[in-house]
């Protein structure tokens, strides 16, 4: 199983030079305690949320810091980008870190980034394509051409070319009921998550995803991981209470991103987006805590992730270690250290 560490957000009042410093001290302890991967997460133009707008420059500054873990992108939001520009800087970054790069990618639910971009949402399934098909031509590092709707490309040759052979693993992310079989077409691993669905919903996705990607010959098993909200306490009092501020305040505001893309071209019918807010708006703390997380006890974690693989069949964990930004360092710090010390033990 792989278990990887999800990094976004930003501890509730922190400065910007303090975010900064939270997210390196957490990479050295992921190094340090064992944890697989490092993920990061895209967010722009929204401050008292995250200061990780630019995610392939944190990469490379935690590739330099580390020589064990990996390090990717969970994920990079390929339509606010131009295609050759994320090829050179994802190939850079996977020469600093020596091979240790993973290229997460999709195309993000916030809408609102794409309009202060100036970028229509509704053309984000078609830029996302065309500009995977240009970063895996341009990681041949030979000379290419390309003419599309939204890019043409005219004889170019990206160097470097990635220190993985062919390139860094990819893994795309997928949330509607049409990307999953997409993905599995496509041949990529992909990262599922139980902010806006639920188990039963993603049990029903998955297998059009895995007889996808079989009908189109890919060698080897799909892979997926589910990024999920991990919590661990020296007690079951504890593991409950502790994170219940931000635990709150972590899903009030995925409600309001939810609603404010509801009826916005390119975010699927407008029934089901409204559905999906409307869901979480109404999910009380118990029932985050049965359907959303896995918060307990070394034990108590140990038993619902193993539920949960089971449910899905997965092959690894993206975890989530402070939603909301309100768990105090120290906390935090002590739910990674029973997780790395008495949990992922169990799974390897």
């Amino acid at each position: 199983m792989h278990f990887g560490m999800f990094v976004e957000e930003k501890r509730q009042d922190a400065s910007q030079a303090a975010a900064f410093r939270d997210i390196f001290e957490l990479a050295d302890r992921a190094e340090a305690w064992g944890i697989d991967c490092v993920w990061l997460g895209e967010i722009h133009f929204t401050p008292v949320r995250s200061v990780i707008s630019a995610s392939l420059q944190v990469a490379s500054a935690i590739a330099a810091r580390t020589r064990r873990l990996r390090v990717g992108t969970a994920v990079q939001v390929l339509p606010l980008n131009h295609p050759l520009r994320i090829a050179e800087e994802v190939a850079t970054v996977d020469h600093i870190s020596e091979g240790r790069f993973e290229f997460g990618i999709g195309r993000s639910g916030v809408v609102r980034s794409y309009d202060t971009y100036g970028i229509a949402y509704g053309e984000s399934q078609a830029r996302f394509r065309e500009g995977l098909e240009i970063i895996r031509q341009a990681w041949k590092g030979e000379p290419f051409s390309y003419a599309g709707e939204f890019y043409r490309i005219n004889n170019a040759t990206v160097s470097p070319r990635p220190c993985q052979v062919p390139h860094p693993p990819i893994r795309m992310a997928a949330t509607s009921a049409e990307t999953f079989p997409m993905a599995g077409r496509m041949g990529l691993p992909i990262f599922v998550g139980l902010r806006a669905t639920e188990i039963v919903d993603l049990q029903a996705q998955l297998g059009p995803y895995r007889e996808a990607w079989r009908e189109a010959g890919h060698p080897g098993e799909p892979s997926v991981y589910l990024r999920i909200p991990v919590y661990v306490s020296t007690s079951e009092e504890g593991a409950r209470e502790e994170p219940r501020e931000s635990l709150t305040s972590f899903f009030g505001r995925q409600t309001e991103l939810a609603r404010s893309a509801v009826g916005r071209a390119g975010t699927g019918p407008t029934d089901r987006r409204r559905a999906q807010a409307e869901r979480m708006a109404s999910l009380s703390y118990d029932d985050m805590l049965a359907r959303k997380v896995a918060f307990g006890t070394p034990a108590g974690v140990i038993a619902r992730l193993t539920q949960v693989r089971e449910d899905l069949g997965l092959d690894g964990f993206v975890c989530e270690l402070n939603p909301g930004g309100r768990i105090p360092a120290e906390l935090e710090t002590r739910s990674l250290d029973l997780l790395t010390h008495e949990v992922i033990p169990a799974f390897k």
